[in-house]
């Protein structure tokens, strides 16, 4: 079988080097720095106020983030020729890669909070994560399934793993891709904590004495080459593969032997049929820190032996843009390929590097490049490679982008509120006893309902030095996995080492960040806590995860509010079926401290009491949740004799340009993902046995939701609500309804899970439970 070959046919770019993609391809190959000193905040504090800043006026409203994304996407839609208004916009997909998100929002809203005890939750809530994705789609008005990615410095390098998946299968007709991530104070703080920024504009390879921060976005326009060709577009290059792994090694430091890098960059490679003797040029990673600059030539070589081709890091002349970053070298190492020229690293100082390899230094080097290979690391031990080529490129070995294997169940745990275990939340179903048992205080509003897990409880076997570093979205992670394994044992240390783990949240790891940004606020540098700093990355729980259980395999973060769960389930399947992985376990975990709780409940839609009915108008309670999915092959779980719980069978996503915050009532959207799932499945409303629904008790959604079961034809067909006992999970909600089905009474037969984000993004899962 085969799939379809992805052409790259836009490209947009806006970073400290240049405000598009002309000017900034002009100053990189001429070797012109665009890091400048830094004038978006003080950073005297700093160990360095060297950053490479956008010299662009940027709008302060809605976010600097969202002002950057548009102005590269604006340019990759305008370079690709394509007519949005002449293609289905409802097959137009939006994947994004972000460590930051809108970040300067968000640090606003709390530095009002902390300074003058005033929370403004609709600003709160509009500067999410996963609303990055929902603005592209607003202001581009694109109804295709969307994706927010947060691999921290890797985001952008899974976030063109993710639409080479949704392209591979069929599952859009074109992507917008890309990475953006803004210059943040709370960044900036955190880095320079951890002793990581070099005093002078970074010279990653040569000097290696820290790195040096950046902001900007890199968007393109991915479709298969046959649609590109039908409409005449020029295919700028291929994208031919992708590869990611993960050391779990240590939070914030690379494995220095090099070997999960190594790893990513094989699967890289592997996937789009080449050999190491192919590549042409390599994009390093290139930070600039001693710890990337030791390992990453060790990964390097540890590949490609003696024969090396030539390498360059760009962030010597954009600095370090952290999740844009991958999207952002993507873009340059496609014109390399299109335009004939290696680009350089600069303020080398005539010095070469001690590493052995050739980095084309000071200005870029003409070459003929047919196939690049460009690398993004990040905290928690995230390796991203990603291959990209002229288009048509073969190699000596057959492309692995088709699937070829079934994928199943084979373990299945939760929490949520007062049920710290999988045997509490099934007590809890069974006795139809609310896990939000909780009552607190919230200004101006007064007492209001919260689930909240004991997560000393939780994670009681959880060693106390390892549990020391882990923050409490970590730790309710780790309690989901090690509730998975004392229900369905544990895998031998090579099953562990060749398990992957994808990590889903809704908001991401809330208390963290929430606690390094007060530190600074009240006590500048000497309160940013380093130890802190490393557990605001979203990733960092799937880090913990996998340094906990020893996992090497496949890795990816997903950020999209409530349709974390399905998306994270359907890229672990996709990956998995197509041979790419064995094992991988999908994680999914929300926790809210009192601000975000506040939030919440200062928006509307949330009870004032603790009896919740979904349909009702009862309005909804916030709970701390998480769960466990184990994905496996069916040829894995049969050689280790696991038991399945079910069968995959099939996804659908899909939205809408609802805006920041909201969604519409009619339905429609949602029902396209709700068909979709069940297209995949090869089966109709009549083939499903039970829909799992996303009813939480707040009338907007509860009404969206049963429009769209009608318009999917599933009004009438069996259905449960877990919502009404175990809250509004966000995140986990939809992996926590296939937990409680899986151990509880659902019926043999297909299972529907359905979920929904605020910002118009839906998903569904059929799985096949008994097969």
């Amino acid at each position: 079988m085969t799939t379809v070959r992805i052409a790259l046919t836009g490209l947009g770019l806006i970073t400290g080097a240049g405000n598009d993609v002309e000017k900034a391809w002009s100053s990189i190959t001429q070797g012109i720095s665009g890091i400048r000193m830094n004038t978006l905040f003080d950073a005297s504090e700093l160990r360095t106020a060297w950053a490479g800043q956008v010299t662009a006026p940027q709008p302060e409203e809605p976010d600097r983030c969202y002002s950057l994304a548009a102005t590269a996407i604006q340019e990759a839609l305008g370079n690709s020729g394509l007519d949005l208004d002449t293609v289905d916009r409802d097959r137009v997909a939006v994947v994004v890669g972000s460590s930051l998100g809108a970040m300067p929002t968000l640090e606003g809203v709390h530095r009002e909070l902390v300074h003058e005890g005033r929370l403004d939750a609709g600003r709160a809530a509009a500067s999410q994560l996963h609303c990055v994705g929902d603005y592209i789609a607003a202001e581009f008005d694109l109804r295709g399934p969307r994706v927010v990615l947060s691999n921290a410095c890797a985001a952008s390098a899974v976030a063109l793993g993710y639409a080479a998946e949704l392209l591979w299968k069929g599952d859009a007709d074109y992507v917008i891709c890309g990475g953006v991530d803004p210059l943040a104070s709370l960044s900036s703080y955190g880095f320079s904590s951890l002793g990581a920024l070099d005093p002078e504009p970074c010279a990653p390879m040569t000097a290696s004495t820290g790195l040096t921060l950046g902001e900007g976005a890199g968007f393109m326009v991915l479709e298969p080459a046959d649609r590109a060709a039908a409409r005449g577009a020029r295919a700028l290059a291929e994208l031919g593969g992708y590869g990611l792994s993960c050391d779990g090694y240590h939070q914030t430091a690379p494995d220095p032997s090099g070997k999960g890098a190594a790893a990513a960059m094989a699967e890289a490679l592997a996937t789009a049929g080449l050999e190491t003797g192919d590549v042409d040029y390599l994009n390093l990673h290139g930070t600039g820190t001693p710890t990337n600059d030791g390992s990453e030539p060790k990964a390097v070589k540890r590949l490609f032996g003696s024969s090396i081709p030539p390498a360059s890091s760009t962030k010597s002349i954009v600095g370090h843009t952290l999740g844009a970053a991958g999207a952002v070298e993507a873009v340059v190492s496609t014109l390399a390929i299109e335009r004939g020229t290696l680009p350089p690293t600069i303020n080398t100082q005539g010095r070469s590097s001690p590493f052995g390899l050739d980095i084309v230094p000071d200005v870029g080097r003409p070459a003929e490049p047919g196939v690049v290979l460009s690398n993004s690391f990040a905290f928690g031990g995230n390796n991203a490679s990603v291959v990209l080529h002229r288009l048509g490129r073969t190699g000596p070995a057959p492309r692995r982008t088709a699937p070829v294997r079934g994928v199943v169940v084979t373990g299945a745990a939760g929490l949520a509120g007062a049920a710290c275990d999988t045997a509490g939340l099934a007590a809890a179903l069974a006795d139809e006893s609310p896990c939000f048992t909780g009552a607190e205080y919230v200004e101006g509003i007064g007492e209001v309902p919260v689930g909240r897990v004991d997560v000393k409880a939780a994670t009681g076997k959880i060693n106390p030095s390892r549990a020391r570093r882990m923050d409490p979205l970590s730790l309710l992670a780790a309690a989901a996995v090690g509730d998975l394994y004392a229900r369905h044992g544990k895998p031998s240390r090579a099953e562990a080492e060749g398990t992957g783990i994808v990590f889903a949240t809704g908001y991401g790891p809330v208390t963290s960040v929430l606690q390094f940004h007060q530190g600074v606020l009240e006590q500048g540098i000497s309160g940013a806590n380093p130890a802190l700093f490393a557990n605001t990355v979203v990733n960092a729980a799937a880090g913990h995860v996998a340094m906990l259980h020893r996992y090497r395999g496949y890795t990816a973060t997903i950020a999209n509010g409530g349709t974390s769960s399905v998306l994270a389930l359907q890229l672990a399947a996709r990956v998995i079926a197509r041979g790419a992985a064995d094992r991988i376990m999908v994680v999914v975990a929300d926790e809210f401290p009192a601000q975000a709780l506040a939030t919440q409940a200062g928006l509307p839609g949330y009870a004032r009491s603790a009896r919740v009915v979904p349909g009702g108008r009862t309005g909804a309670v916030l709970s701390e949740g998480a769960a466990a999915i184990l994905l496996e092959s069916e040829e894995s779980a049969a050689a280790r004799g696991a038991d399945v719980l079910a069968s995959v069978s099939g996804f659908g996503a899909s939205g809408e340009a609802a805006g920041l915050g909201r969604i519409r009532r009619d339905g429609e959207a949602w029902a396209r993902a709700l068909r979709a799932a069940m297209a995949e499945a090869g089966t109709g409303p009549d083939g499903i046995g039970t829909v799992v629904s996303a009813a939480s008790g707040y009338h907007q959604v509860d009404l969206a939701q049963a429009r769209a079961l009608d318009r999917a034809g599933l009004t009438g067909r069996p259905t449960t609500t877990p919502k009404a006992l175990l809250g509004e999970t966000y995140g986990s909600a939809a992996a926590l309804g296939l937990v409680a089905a899986l151990t509880g009474t659902a019926p043999r037969g297909h299972l529907l899970l359905s979920s929904f984000a605020y910002g118009g993004s839906y998903a569904a899962a059929v799985f096949d439970v008994g097969a």
